[in-house]
C-alpha cells in the first residue's frame, strides 16, 4: 500500500474510532429506571402515560435498550400510596413521576428519590417545594393550576349570558398562596369592572360547607360561578357540579374532568402539554442535574372544553367564538 493511501486509511480509522467513541460517551452510562405514580387505573390514565412515553422515545430513550418504566397504580385506593413507592425504591428507579396531589405528597413525605410533579395544587402552599424559583428538596417539576386565567374565564361567562351581572367565585382558603389569590382577584376585579359585573368570593373550606357556599350564592343573586381548582374540590366535583346544576348556575372550572362530569365549561391547562415537558425535567435529572436547582414551571398551553348538554339543560347557547377554542365539545 502506497504511504498516502495508508495515511488517508489510518485517518478514516481514526476518524471513525472517535466517532464512534463520541456516541459512546453520549450513551447513558446505565439504563435509566422511570417510575410512573398515578392515583387512577392501568387504562383510564393511558393517553398522558402514552404522550410521556412519546416525548422520552424523542429524547433517546428507548424502553428495552436505555429505559425501564416502572409504573404503579393505586386505582383510587390512596392508602396503597405508601406501599406502592416503597416497591419503586425496592427495584431501584432513578426517578419517580408522580401526579396529582395526593401521589405527590405521598411520594414527598415517603423517600428521598428525585420526583417530577405533573399536575397539582400550588406546590409551594402544600408545602411540596419551597419556592417555584428554588425548589429546595427532591421534588421539581410543572404545576397545573392557572388562577391567571380568572379574568379571562369570567370574559367567557360573560359572551354566553351577555345580560350577566353578578358571578360568584368559589374557592377553598390555602388552595393559593395569600399572594396569588390576592394578584388574582385584583385583576379579575378590573376584568370585572370593565363588563359592568360585580363579583362575590365564596368559600369552602370543607365538604360540609357545599350547601351553605350555594345558599350565599342565591343570597347574593350570583348568576354564574367561577370554580377555583384544589385537590379537594377536583375529588369532590361531582357534588359541586350538581349544586351548580340544582341553583342553575352556569359554571366555568379550570379542569376538563368537571366538564366530562357533566359541568358547562373549562379552560386550564393542557395536560397531555405537562406530561410532555415531564419528560424534560426527568432527562435533565438522569443527566445530573438536582431537582432542587430546577425550578418549578408552569402551564404554556391551554383548552377549552364544553358539554352542550348541559347547556341544552341550562337553556344557553354557547357563541361560535368559544366552540371555535374548544378542544373537546360533548353533547
Amino acid at each position: 500500500m502506497r504511504p498516502k493511501h495508508f495515511a488517508l486509511l489510518a485517518a478514516s480509522i481514526v476518524g471513525v474510532t472517535l466517532v464512534s467513541l463520541a456516541a459512546v460517551a453520549q450513551q447513558p452510562s446505565k439504563t435509566a429506571r422511570v417510575g410512573w405514580m398515578s392515583l387512577a387505573t392501568p387504562t383510564a390514565p393511558a393517553r398522558n402515560y402514552e404522550v410521556f412515553r412519546e416525548a422520552m422515545r424523542d429524547l433517546g430513550y428507548v424502553e428495552g435498550k436505555n429505559l425501564v418504566l416502572e409504573p404503579r397504580y393505586t386505582g383510587g385506593k390512596n392508602e396503597l400510596l405508601p406501599e406502592l413507592i416503597a416497591d419503586l425504591e425496592r427495584v431501584g428507579v432513578d426517578v419517580i413521576v408522580a401526579g396529582p396531589y395526593g401521589a405527590l405528597r405521598v411520594a414527598k413525605q415517603t423517600t428521598r428519590i428525585p420526583i417530577v410533579m405533573t399536575p397539582s395544587a400550588d406546590p409551594v402552599v402544600a408545602g411540596i417545594v419551597d419556592s417555584l424559583a428554588r425548589p429546595g428538596g427532591n421534588v421539581t417539576g410543572i404545576t397545573e393550576m392557572a388562577p391567571q386565567l380568572t379574568p379571562k374565564r369570567l370574559e367567557m361567562l360573560k359572551e354566553i349570558v351577555p345580560t350577566l351581572s353578578r358571578v360568584a367565585i368559589l374557592w377553598q382558603p390555602g388552595a393559593l398562596s395569600e399572594e396569588a389569590f390576592k394578584n388574582m382577584l385584583k385583576e379579575t376585579q378590573v376584568t370585572a369592572r370593565s363588563l359592568g359585573v360585580q363579583l362575590q368570593v365564596i368559600e369552602a373550606k370543607e365538604v360540609s360547607d357545599f350547601d351553605a357556599a350555594f345558599t350565599a350564592m342565591t343570597k347574593e343573586r350570583a348568576e354564574a360561578l367561577i370554580v377555583l381548582v384544589n385537590p379537594m374540590f377536583n375529588v369532590q366535583s361531582k357534588q359541586i357540579i350538581e349544586r351548580a346544576e340544582k341553583h342553575r348556575l352556569p359554571a366555568i372550572y379550570e379542569w376538563k374532568e368537571f366538564v366530562r362530569g357533566g359541568g358547562l365549561l373549562s379552560h386550564g391547562a393542557d395536560v397531555q402539554d405537562i406530561y410532555r415537558r415531564a419528560a424534560g425535567f426527568v432527562d435533565k435529572i438522569l443527566k445530573g442535574v438536582k431537582p432542587a436547582d430546577l425550578p418549578v414551571e408552569g402551564p404554556i398551553r391551554f383548552d377549552v372544553s364544553v358539554n352542550l348538554k348541559t347547556a341544552k339543560a341550562l337553556g344557553l347557547t354557547i357563541p361560535r367564538s368559544i366552540l371555535s377554542q374548544a378542544s373537546e365539545t360533548l353533547e
